[in-house]
């Protein structure tokens, strides 16, 4: 009667306070150099090393120039935390991926497409969208500074044990519809805080029939559901997404681990402390409106009038949208844009660009419209340019930069000026996330790349 989230949590308990947090052991940590300085000073401060630093990994994102990275960063703050990281990393003996290495890259998409991260792990990064890694079939989540120092001295970490929610989505997904509106759709039906307080495992026909590129983009967004994190159960997808990866098993190992993975399943009769079910059918392609991820709207439908929100979410509602430039019932579509940004580590992957790709081959980037094609590491831009992406993207008038978080986030020089509007493949759509007064409609590559090549947000159905 176990949940998959009991059996990779229940064998990682090291020891259960009664009424207390459980001592829970970490199989990987990643580090990137927002969240690490102070826990490393806390390690020096009390003289202790990294107890297993053969599990620990260490990779500058947030802070990188998405061009001339041959170069010192220009910017004293992000320079300072990325030597900081690569210092840190050298004297406690950890594995640093550091700008213009051929590893490098958005430490969430690195994660999976270097084999570190395999099904049935525990894994931490200071970073809330470490739930990406639950695509892989694993326990993944965000956590504090104070949590990271816990984790690099002790490999275990103190938590209280989520509840476990299941989100089945069945039927056939419509052409045009991506896992991001999936999640986007998922978000604006559960609200931003709907799923406060669980670990949600994904399921369903439309899961199961997704790529793993797809699953990670569906786990990255389950902590803007509110969820401690999501994940979905190893298949025979995950098993050759992994096979051949570099640290992936090898050999006899890689039977073993297969064998394993295989159980790693909810049973029959297992019970969840709460279900939901969706019908494909109900998704199209989605944009959001709003100042949170869950204000979506498909992109056909008008933005919500006055008269259909709730007495008490009226005032946030109209502050958003004041923000926004919107008004209640207005339709986006035909809506200018003024930015493009296709990256994140929500869809930065190869997956993502051969879509981007595809829509706008054979038309010209609009004149009105900034492009920010970001790779999420350099294996990915490489893909690229093995496949001849990078030649059709050119041809449509598009610039690729190199791997980095850019714009998702105003932490390096990518930011979109104030009262501009972007449409991003990113996570968060918060005021002021890609700069002072910038305007974020979060979307799939697909409409990404509609809104590039016609200038305004146009529905992907179209030009498929």
């Amino acid at each position: 009667m176990n949940t998959l989230f009991d059996k990779i949590w229940d064998k990682h308990v090291v020891q259960k306070i009664d009424d207390g947090p459980t001592q829970l052991y970490i199989d990987r940590l990643y580090c990137h150099e927002v969240t690490t300085p102070q826990a490393f000073d806390g390690l020096r401060e009390r003289g202790l090393k990294c107890l297993r630093p053969q599990q620990i990994f260490c990779m500058p994102d947030h802070n990188t120039p998405t061009h001339d990275q041959d170069k010192p960063i220009e910017d004293p703050v992000s320079r300072k935390q990325v030597d900081v990281l690569a210092r840190n990393a050298q004297e406690f003996g950890l594995t640093h991926y550091g700008m213009m290495s051929p590893d490098n890259g958005i430490i969430h998409v690195v994660g999976p497409e270097k084999g570190l991260s395999l099904p049935g792990m525990t894994i931490v990064c200071g970073d809330s969208h470490t739930s990406t890694h639950g695509a892989m079939g694993a326990v993944a989540f965000g956590i504090g500074t104070s949590e990271v120092e816990m984790v690099l001295a002790s490999q275990c970490i103190l938590q209280q044990k989520p509840k476990s929610m299941r989100i089945s989505i069945n039927g056939t997904l419509q052409q045009g519809v991506t896992a991001k509106d999936v999640a986007l759709y998922l978000m604006s039906q559960l609200t931003t805080s709907g799923a406060t307080g669980y670990f949600v495992e994904y399921a369903g026909d439309v899961v199961r029939s997704m790529s793993m590129e797809g699953r990670l983009t569906l786990c990255n967004l389950s902590i803007e559901m509110g969820a401690r994190g999501g994940f979905v159960a190893p298949d025979e997808t995950t098993f050759a997404y992994i096979r051949g990866r570099e640290y992936a098993p090898k050999g006899e190992d890689w039977e073993k681990a297969v064998a394993y993975w295989r159980t790693l399943k909810s049973d029959a009769d297992a019970l969840f402390d709460r279900e939901l079910t969706f019908d494909a059918a109900d998704i199209e392609p989605r944009i959001t409106y709003g100042t949170n991820p869950g204000m979506g709207i498909g992109i056909t439908e008008p933005i919500p009038t006055l008269d259909s929100i709730g007495e008490a979410g009226k005032a946030s509602f109209l502050k958003s949208l004041a923000y926004m430039q919107f008004e209640p019932g207005q339709r986006l579509l035909g809506q200018q844009v003024d930015y493009v940004f296709l990256g994140a580590c929500t869809n930065g992957r190869i997956e993502n660009f051969r879509a981007f790709a595809s829509l706008v081959k054979g038309h010209k980037k609009a004149d009105n419209i900034v492009a920010w094609l970001v790779p999420g590491s350099w294996a990915v831009s490489r893909q690229i340019c093995e496949e001849g992406l990078d030649k059709v993207l050119q041809e449509a008038g598009f610039e690729l930069r190199q791997p980095g978080c850019s714009a998702c986030l105003a932490m390096n020089d990518d930011k979109v000026p104030a009262g501009k509007l972007c449409v991003a493949t990113s996570n968060r759509n918060f005021e002021g996330r890609q700069g002072p007064g910038a305007r974020t409609i979060l979307a799939s590559p697909l409409v990404a790349a509609a809104a590039a090549i016609t200038g305004v947000i146009t529905d992907p159905r179209e030009l498929l």
